[in-house]
């Protein structure tokens, strides 16, 4: 059976840059074997398959696999596949569009805004499914976690900001390091990151260094991600890391009540740049709401033959 799929760059406005995805735009009927084994010869960080949704109002379901297992919910999945839905289904149309959608991911659904605008690159955002938690966790070995990132120990924290876990629907250990050079320096040892990371929800905990500032004289925080138990040795833009980062700015940062909007890089010691643009909503004190969204531009289209 032939499916049509495409390959868009997220989090970017520009190709050969930000996180690429493959949006498999028919996927039903599709075993969950099929997917992972489909996700793993894209070799992309994620894959999405777009199904019928299960409700009429909403826009689609879809199942996002990384090359190693499936997620519950991803950001640049999420951004990647509004984007492609909507235009593939205003496709022609030379009018400008702002569309809501709802998409269907086994966290829960998630409502999209896409701006669609003849000759830019579409933008999306989303409101976050969940709010980010912390979880409870042992002592962490700061020495170890030092050696699985290759950096001195004294580069972790910076400020009052300290590692911990926290998720948003995936879980991470967030490592704050203390500059943007420590964050260039970093060399990812699986293996150790392996000996030293806790375990969260019955999996390996994902690494996300991130410090203050950037490259992009826009960016708060400077980021990157690596995942052994996702099968991605470093991801270029991961959203749902951002927004388990969400909890911690909020958690130690002690952000007043109001509306804080800011930009994470990631991707740039990998040569592709990625946005993710963060929204935090703060009233009595905690997160009322919150939303992640970011650019996409397609790259590729084409049929698989299965």
């Amino acid at each position: 059976m032939a499916r049509d799929y495409a390959i868009y760059d997220v989090f970017t406005d520009r190709k050969l840059a930000g996180n690429p995805l493959a949006v498999i735009f028919d996927g039903a009927g599709l075993s969950d074997q099929a997917m992972q084994a489909i996700a793993a010869e894209m070799n992309l960080s994620e894959t999405v398959f777009i199904l019928p949704a299960d409700h009429a109002s909403h826009t689609a379901r879809i199942r996002i696999f990384t090359p190693g297992r499936e997620l519950p919910f991803a950001g640049h999945p999420t951004v990647g596949s509004a984007i492609a839905l909507a235009e593939r289904t205003y496709h022609g149309d030379a009018a400008s569009m702002d569309i809501v959608s709802v998409l269907e991911e086994t966290v829960g659904p998630v409502r999209c805004a896409v701006r669609v605008r003849p000759g830019e690159a579409s933008f999306a955002e989303f409101d976050l499914p969940r709010m980010s938690v912390s979880h409870p966790q042992h002592q962490l070995d700061r020495q170890g976690l030092a050696d699985a990132l290759s950096v001195k120990a004294s580069a972790i924290g910076f400020e009052n900001h300290l590692p911990m876990v926290w998720s948003a629907g995936v879980p991470f250990l967030l490592v704050p390091l203390h500059d943007v050079a420590s964050m260039e320096s970093v060399d990812f040892d699986p293996q150790l990151w392996e000996r030293v990371a806790p375990l969260s929800e019955g999996r390996l905990t994902s690494a996300y260094v991130y410090c203050r500032g950037g490259v992009h004289h826009a960016a708060k925080f400077h980021a990157r991600m690596f995942s052994p138990d996702m099968g991605i040795s470093e991801d270029p833009a991961t959203g749902s890391a951002v927004a388990a980062l969400s909890g911690a700015i909020h958690h130690f940062d002690g952000l007043p009540d109001g509306h804080h909007p800011m930009m994470i890089e990631q991707g740039v010691e990998m040569g592709r740049p990625s946005y993710i643009h963060l929204q935090v909503e703060v009233k009595d004190g905690g997160i009322s709401r919150a939303r992640i969204g970011g650019q996409a531009v397609r790259l590729a289209t084409g049929i698989l033959d299965l």
